[in-house]
């Protein structure tokens, strides 16, 4: 093989980390390859724009079936986002037996399945290392590295916006508008924030982790997912005080057939590493019964990091190409989905109550939580203003149902005026 030729679809962040990747590391990649790399042809939305990277204007087309319908063009990388119309252009060009990487966490998470199985069924490779924790290799790790182990758990921080804008909260006592705004600023943030803020990106992320970690056909769906925007500096301050640090936590546990995944802010115990992985840094554990614990970190996001985990699929391709080995390493789910029901998840939690500040309201609330079978671990209450006060509580491990119906129960209480904030208690 003379040359090995790249249709890249997307010139933003990622794809002009891509280009500088390649140009600058090409010693490396004929190394590694056995034959020189090179870019054929860009998609882009707009020729006259001004980039961080400067390509020869022949290699750039507005078209796409100029890269999709090429013969000449052996791989297709995917940094451009979007669902519907990206899902139809990789299709065809899996069709059309052109191995595909992407960094679409958004598409793979809604249709992997579906493009796997036309990558196998074609002989092609797709790779999607890039879609989850930026330049950190956890989808090859979870997939080869613990190929002989079984995974119970994966536990982490996967968005690095949420990750920065809390770390900002906690280290400097901004307020969530203003930790956005700064990450706006540095282009860390999106625009229009709401699937990084909301959690939408990082359940994404834990549905590939837990298709790859458990063998499930997991889908977004499957994912309780909760955001970061109405987290308030006063809880990450009570949280502070209790020993704890407030961390978006992506949560994929197994319990014999039976899995539960979760998106949500949640309390990491100050001593825990987590607990230092500031910015907009990624860490991701995962437990196995074999090897135990054992941790993945850095940068979840960013051009080159990001670009790093393309050209890595791209020299795993290259690799398979020289081989001949195409399509032989997608992983298919070996075992049926089944999700915990309520009563089966059990977790510590913290809760803030704003409560009426008179006799017999400590006693109320807490034979309440005797009624759901709740134990408190630690309680503390701090007046506030006139006849109210905050009470704020830590449980020993409950199902979340019983969690579910102490809710309830304290909303309908006569002595709590409501419930403040509640989160999970993770590590």
């Amino acid at each position: 093989m003379e040359k090995i030729s790249i249709g890249l679809l997307g010139l933003g962040t990622v794809g002009s980390g891509v280009v500088k990747v390649i140009r600058n590391h090409q010693d490396k990649l004929v190394h590694g390859v056995g034959c020189p790399v090179g870019i054929k042809k860009i998609l882009v939305q707009d020729s006259a724009k001004s980039r961080e990277v400067v390509v020869d204007q022949e290699l750039v087309t507005l078209d796409p079936n100029e890269i999709v319908d090429d013969p000449a063009i052996d791989i297709i990388v995917e940094v451009m986002g979007g669902i519907e119309e990206t899902r139809k252009l990789l299709l065809r060009a899996l069709e059309k037996k052109k191995h595909v990487v992407t960094a679409n966490k958004d598409l793979m998470a809604l249709h992997g399945p579906e493009l796997l199985e036309t990558a196998s069924k074609n002989g092609c490779d797709l790779f999607y290392e890039a879609s989850v924790a930026g330049g950190i290799p956890i989808l090859r790790s979870v997939a080869d590295g613990f190929a002989s182990d079984r995974i119970h758990k994966i536990i982490g921080i996967v968005n690095g916006t949420t990750n920065y804008i809390l770390t900002k909260m906690s280290d400097e006592g901004k307020s969530y508008e203003e930790a956005l705004n700064e990450a706006q600023k540095l282009g860390f943030a999106e625009s229009d924030p709401e699937a990084d803020v909301e959690g939408i990106d990082a359940a994404r992320k834990m549905a590939i982790l837990s298709t790859l970690g458990f063998s499930m056909n997991v889908g977004l769906h499957d994912v309780r997912f909760k955001g970061i925007t109405n987290i308030s500096q006063q809880d990450i301050e009570y949280g502070k005080r209790l020993g704890y640090t407030m961390k978006l936590i992506g949560v994929a546990e197994r319990d014999g057939e039976k899995i539960d995944v979760t998106v949500q802010p949640a309390l990491v115990t100050d001593s825990h590493p987590l607990a230092a992985v500031k910015n907009e840094n990624n860490a991701v554990y995962v437990y196995g019964e074999a090897v135990g614990e054992t941790m993945f970190y850095g940068p979840g996001a960013g051009s080159l990091p990001t670009a790093t985990a393309v050209v890595s699929d791209l020299v795993g391709v290259m690799r398979n190409m020289r081989l001949g080995v195409n399509g032989h390493s997608a992983a298919f789910p070996q075992f049926t989905k089944k999700m915990m029901e309520a009563d089966e998840v059990f977790k510590k939690y913290f809760i803030r109550l704003v409560v009426e500040d008179e006799v017999g309201t400590l006693a109320e609330v807490t034979t309440l939580f005797s009624k759901e079978g709740i134990s408190v671990e630690k309680i503390w209450q701090n007046p506030t203003r006139g006849s109210i006060s905050e009470i704020v509580l830590v449980t020993h491990k409950a199902s979340r149902k019983s969690f579910q119906d102490i809710l309830v129960e304290l909303n309908d209480s006569s002595v709590v005026k409501h419930v403040g904030s509640y989160y999970r208690i993770e590590i």
